[in-house]
């Protein structure tokens, strides 16, 4: 035991950041390996239309020059027996939680990040080995159990740990200590460190900073007029301190919102309320199943030039119901937006969000007695789609063959970051 506790820091952490290598193509290899197993693939397509669009490849088509947002017909030149996938949110879902399950079993300390990497804190977890054999350990069980494979960084922190990962792939470990940090990355540009972008770059070299070692040494109070709080983090990052710890608990969701992309440029006022009636049934569907209510509605129009706005109102009262959020939602939509203009996406995001227990709801004369109608009705119909499925039940107002009546389909919807499905189930809770 002397020797395990001599590979951890008397005073420091120990951070894993797992990250989950082509995690989408790598399922479908898993799943059906006869059909898909090292050969080039892409999920391409989705519920949104996007089918000429490649949403993520496999390595062996990346190889080929394949690559993420690349259009299909594109990457079908570059490689002619490419095999295109329907995007299966709901198998992403499962694998997602069954290699956190794994990691859970080495620390109590998993924080998931997207659907495909989750931080672990495992400076209590000598008892498992040292920090590289406890990664092997993890490593090998996602590769034999799970038949995917996972890059994963070892580092005293999560900016660290998360640089690392990235370093090294696929099917690496990779270590990356502070006293590493000088050698190992102050020669790269600035935004190649996690957190900071094209833009925030291109504004660092107007002030002579080209490099993270640069940006290491540059002047705090110079960072912090151009950045505000911000610039101390940029310096901080660079140098490799990041003292944010690994936060196990599933937190209350900030927003939750649904955008569609659109088949064709929708300037029909119908057709537009039909969307924003499909999309404020689906938003407020996860925030009853999160037992949220929200106060604050915002809506994204995106014209065919690919500009995007948001406006956004705050509601007299904290609401679940799908009608005050569509309601809201047209509302703002006639009140910003021109007769005729065309819109391409169209998207509502719920905000201000709190615990349904928590909020006080103050009903006057005229909603006393319809309030708690309509919370019985959504009752209902939750009960009737948990048990049917979401098509289920729908208004009229809802049937459509635009996208925005797909967004139901929840085996073709989803995206890395939508974490609802560790939300509704712990990660402590076994599959069957």
């Amino acid at each position: 035991m002397k020797q395990v506790s001599d590979q951890y820091p008397k005073n420091g952490r120990v951070i894993l950041h797992i990250d989950m290598n082509a995690f989408y193509c790598s399922v479908h290899e898993a799943v059906e390996p006869e059909k898909y197993k090292g050969k080039p693939i892409a999920v391409a397509g989705s519920v949104e239309l996007r089918r000429g669009i490649v949403v993520t490849s496999s390595y062996a088509a990346r190889a080929r020059g394949v690559k993420t947002g690349m259009q299909v017909r594109e990457a079908l030149k570059l490689c002619p027996e490419l095999q295109l996938i329907r995007p299966d949110f709901d198998l992403y879902r499962t694998f997602s939680r069954r290699f956190m399950q794994i990691a859970y079993q080495y620390s109590p300390l998993v924080e998931a990040v997207s659907i495909d990497e989750c931080y672990v804190d495992i400076t209590g977890s000598k008892q498992f080995g040292t920090p590289l054999e406890i990664a092997g350990l993890i490593q090998e069980r996602i590769r034999v159990e799970l038949g995917l494979p996972c890059s994963i960084g070892v580092a005293p922190n999560k900016l660290l740990a998360k640089v690392a990962s990235d370093m090294r792939k696929p099917d690496a470990i990779n270590v990356l200590r502070l006293r590493d940090v000088p050698g190992v990355l102050w020669h790269q540009p600035c935004n190649t460190m996690f957190g900071i972008g094209r833009k925030t770059a291109e504004k660092l070299q107007r002030l002579q900073i080209f490099t993270l070692g640069q940006l290491a040494a540059a002047d705090e109070r110079l960072l912090t007029e151009r950045f505000g709080v911000y610039g101390a983090w940029l310096k901080r990052a660079a140098n490799g301190i990041d003292d944010s710890p690994v936060n196990p608990e599933q937190e209350r969701s900030k927003s939750i919102g649904h955008t569609t992309t659109l088949p064709r440029d929708f300037t029909d006022r119908d057709d537009i309320r039909r969307v924003f009636l499909n999309l404020a049934d689906q938003t407020c569907r996860r925030l009853r199943r999160q037992g949220l209510v929200a106060r604050v509605v915002q809506i994204t129009v995106r014209e065919p030039s690919m500009k995007t706005y948001t406006r956004s109102a705050t509601l007299p009262q904290p609401t679940e119901s799908h009608d005050d959020v569509y309601r809201e939602a047209c509302r703002l939509f006639d009140a910003h937006w021109p007769e005729a203009k065309p819109v391409r996406l169209l998207g509502i995001t719920l905000q201000n969000l709190q615990p349904k227990a928590e909020s006080a709801l103050q009903l006057d004369l005229f909603t006393f007695e319809r309030e708690p109608k309509k919370e019985r009705l959504n009752e209902a119909m939750d009960r009737i789609r948990d048990k049917f499925g979401e098509s289920s039940i729908v208004t009229a107002g809802m049937l459509t063959d635009d996208p925005s009546a797909l967004i139901r389909n929840h085996k073709e919807r989803g995206t890395s970051l939508q974490m609802d499905h560790l939300k509704e189930r712990g990660l402590e809770e076994g599959e069957s």
